[in-house]
């Protein structure tokens, strides 16, 4: 066996979404960002487009992205409309997290590969940068708030008409005192084996 696929393995097994408000104070450090980006650039790209595009918000940058979530969403959201909860968790988890990676796909002029496989290369470059955030002992959540699909998240990012934000992709050391436990169903559940 060329890896060690127990210990492949077990990052798989324990990768787990951690909110921002479980989160400490201790930040991530440049460089431990810098090698998620750079693991999330090795995954797979039909026609080697490499679509992915990262915004990275740390320090003030963070404040910025917090004030135009929430600000976005008291515009867009007013009277009966306007859930409280859901304002205060796009402004506050911003700044509960170290750094908060913007994640867009960034269409080819020539559109030669469709959208849809632009999008799935950019979610397993996500699924990267979420094992290598488990190996680093990383608290990581993938956040999709429909709020990012406006235009206003595109201007916002510095995107181009037919690209998109994905993701926003918050990490931070758990405050927590052990790695929270997942399951699955047995592959049984979902998976057909065909052989004539």
């Amino acid at each position: 066996m060329k890896y060690n696929l127990s210990e492949i393995t077990e990052v798989i097994k324990n990768r787990r979404t951690i909110y921002p408000e479980m989160y400490s104070t201790r930040k991530v450090h440049r460089e431990i960002i810098e090698d998620l980006l750079n693991n999330a650039i090795w995954a797979p790209t039909h026609g080697l487009t490499q679509p992915w595009r990262f915004s990275v918000f740390t320090g003030d940058g963070l404040v910025k992205l917090s004030e135009f979530q929430s600000g976005l969403y008291s515009k867009l959201f007013t009277g009966d409309s306007f859930n409280e909860m859901k304002f205060n968790k796009l402004k506050n988890r911003p700044l509960l997290a170290s750094a908060v990676i913007a994640v867009s796909v960034k269409r080819d002029k020539k559109e030669k590969i469709s959208e849809l496989e632009e999008t799935e290369a950019v979610a397993c470059a996500i699924q990267n940068m979420h094992l290598t955030a488990t190996a680093y002992g990383l608290g990581a959540f993938w956040a999709s708030p429909k709020l990012i699909y406006r235009p206003e998240m595109k201007e916002f990012l510095g995107l181009e008409d037919k690209d998109n934000c994905v993701a926003l992709f918050y990490i931070g050391y758990p405050n927590m005192e052990e790695w929270p436990k997942g399951q699955r169903r047995p592959i049984e559940y979902s998976t057909t084996w065909i052989n004539e």
